[in-house]
C-alpha cells in the first residue's frame, strides 16, 4: 500500500480559499474545540458557511479539516476569520494541572473501593 501526500488539494483551489494566506492569525490547536455562534447567511464563503454548519455543536479542528477534506493549516486559516467576524467560539483544550493538584492516590484508592461495593 502507498501512501499518498496528506495535502493533496489542488493548490490554485486552496490559495483561492485563504485569499493567498499562508498563515492562521489565530491559535488553532488540533484539539480546539470550535462552536458556531450564528447560521450560515447568503453570500458567505461556502467553507466558512459548511464550517458554521459543522459546528452547531462542539468540533475539533481535526475534525473540520477531514469533514472538509482540506490540510489543516487552510482549516487553520478559515477559523481565523471567522473568529474575527464574531462567527465562531475557540474552546482552547486546558492546560495540564500539576501533579501537586492532583487528588491524593489514597483518596482514589478510597473511591474505588467505595464503588466496587456498590
Amino acid at each position: 500500500m502507498t501512501r499518498r501526500p496528506v495535502d493533496t488539494g489542488d493548490p490554485d483551489r486552496l490559495y483561492t480559499v485563504t485569499a493567498g494566506r499562508s498563515h492562521a492569525e489565530g491559535s488553532f490547536d488540533l484539539v480546539t474545540l470550535i462552536v458556531s455562534e450564528c447560521r450560515p447567511t447568503a453570500g458567505m464563503q461556502s467553507e466558512h458557511a459548511r464550517i458554521l454548519e459543522l459546528c452547531e455543536h462542539p468540533t475539533a479542528v481535526v475534525e473540520i479539516a477531514a469533514e472538509l477534506k482540506l490540510p489543516i493549516t487552510v482549516v487553520r486559516i478559515l477559523l481565523g476569520d471567522l473568529l474575527d467576524m464574531g462567527r465562531i467560539t475557540a474552546r482552547h483544550p486546558r492546560a495540564a494541572q500539576s501533579v501537586a493538584s492532583l487528588p491524593d492516590s489514597a483518596l482514589l484508592k478510597e473511591v474505588l473501593h467505595g464503588l466496587r461495593n456498590l
